[in-house]
């Protein structure tokens, strides 16, 4: 258990904030659904309409945002922050038989979930090929 005191006055990363550029890396789990993969990001207070893609780009699954502060810490009073802010970006290697089609993404209570459909299905790597009935011309032959 960790115990924070209400009457710090000090923010330990608001230096550390201000040398490097805001990121975040929201977390994420994998969990496969019969033949599909469901990827879940853990991102309360994003605006995904406004602040997030989901894009497949090279063979990955690419979801990239930013989770914006629009109150600066004089604004809302605030003298301990725990919580990132800035952007953010996760990939996803995918099988090789998944396209754009394939994938579905929604957004409920803080958590963005992106549906792989048939990312765990075994594509045939069989190709058949016709068969035709009836006589091919013969080819000639050169003469020795």
């Amino acid at each position: 258990m960790s115990t924070l005191s209400l009457w710090t006055r000090r923010d330990p990363f608001a230096e550390f904030d201000r040398l490097v550029p805001a990121r975040f890396t929201p977390a994420a789990e994998v969990v496969r659904d019969g033949d599909d993969a469901v990827v879940r990001l853990e991102v309360p207070g994003v605006d995904v309409e406004k602040d997030v893609t989901v894009e497949i780009d090279r063979g990955r699954l690419v979801v990239r945002g930013e989770r914006r502060d629009e109150r600066s810490d004089e604004q809302s009073g605030r003298i301990l922050r725990e919580v990132r802010y800035g952007s953010f970006a996760r990939s996803f290697a995918l099988p090789t038989h998944v396209t754009a089609d394939a994938v579905t993404a929604s957004y409920d209570a803080g958590v963005l979930s992106v549906r792989v459909a048939g990312a765990h299905a075994r594509p045939s790597t069989a190709t058949r090929i016709a068969v035709t009935s009836g006589e091919q011309p013969a080819q000639e032959r050169p003469a020795a």
